[in-house]
């Protein structure tokens, strides 16, 4: 069965352009980045729709594939992967276009699907190339990478830090594993949820331009990252961390839905390495911990509070620049 699908772009395109939707999307989710993603009209892109219904969308497989420990059998997954591999084949083969020179790519699941699609043992032509968005490299039986290959495959993997549905250990994990291997690595995270930001889609284009241009772009992924600047906390820690801290402590409240607090987060993070060692910084997720919003009285987010000696003592609420939020928490103003 022939998945259903869209197709955008012109015969002149040189290559084919794979993209995956992830969990709850259809074949139109992903076209909007083609924009900002491909502006020069390089690829032929193809959009296809998951095989299983998921409202208010569709999915590749099921949530219970791709445990974050072991290897399960999901005959979902594999079923889709192979209906993905047939598209490919047939695009390629309708268009007159190299399966060898197309690029696989996708977000969540769809990025799991593109890293296994792209990396698997098989004895069909292997992509050029795989662009993988806020996921993991999936282990399920039935599933072997051909490692061999995959050295001379490029990977693009970007993950957002404040991921709440993929935690960032799951991408840093499929950077280490594929360089482990030898695989030619690009991996970049952003302070972001479960979701694709206007730098990791300027960045993905930059290094579409490299493969189109035949390079094989890499860089180290670091062995240790590095503890973050904003550490999240939980309602079990927030006495010890907050109330008992010796130095004043800034508290990002916030939720993964709220788009203000998407703008606040890198402006709270700045916050933090501009006043290490002056102030810490937390956040705090609303949404895991409702008993903390309570009591805090978090009606409206974000809520950028300032606590000293164990009490709330200002607090600062909606996106502003910087030094607003300094001045209305009390701190003395950096230029």
């Amino acid at each position: 069965m022939t998945l259903v699908h869209n197709i955008v772009g012109t015969p002149q395109a040189a290559r084919v352009l794979l993209l995956v939707h992830g969990l709850g999307a259809d074949e139109r989710d992903l076209g909007g980045l083609l924009p900002y993603l491909d502006p020069e009209g390089r690829f032929l892109t193809v959009l296809p729709r998951g095989p299983v219904a998921s409202p208010p969308g569709f999915a590749w497989y099921g949530p219970a594939s791709g445990p974050p420990e072991g290897a399960t059998t999901d005959a979902t997954l594999l079923s889709s992967l192979q209906e993905l591999d047939d598209l490919l084949d047939q695009v390629c083969e309708e268009h007159g276009k190299d399966r060898g020179e197309a690029v696989v790519g996708g977000f969540s699941q769809g990025g799991a699907l593109a890293l296994a699609l792209g990396l698997r043992a098989s004895d069909r032509p292997h992509p050029a190339a795989v662009l993988a968005m806020s996921t993991y490299l999936p282990e399920v039986d039935g599933l072997t990478y051909d490692w061999e290959a995959a050295a001379s495959i490029p990977v693009l993997l970007e993950h957002g830090t404040e991921d709440p549905l993929l935690p960032i250990e799951r991408g840093r994990a499929a950077a280490q594993t594929l360089e482990e291997h030898g695989a030619p690595v690009t991996y970049h995270e952003y302070p972001m949820a479960h979701e694709v930001s206007v730098e990791s889609v300027q960045q993905a284009h930059e290094w579409l331009l490299a493969v189109s241009a035949g390079e094989r772009p890499r860089q180290a992924v670091p062995q240790e990252f590095a503890e973050p600047l904003v550490k999240p906390v939980t309602t079990a820690m927030f006495e010890q961390e907050v109330l008992r801290s010796e130095l004043p402590v800034i508290v990002d409240f916030w939720a993964p839905w709220c788009q203000p607090c998407r703008q606040v987060s890198p402006i709270v993070e700045q916050i933090a390495g501009m006043r290490e060692g002056a102030y810490k910084v937390v956040k705090v997720n609303i949404d895991e911990e409702p008993q903390l919003a309570q009591t805090f009285e978090v009606q409206s987010i974000p809520m950028i509070g300032l606590f000293r000696n164990g009490r709330l003592e200002r607090a600062a609420l909606g996106a502003k620049p910087r030094q607003q939020f300094e001045a209305e928490l009390g701190m003395l103003v950096i230029p």
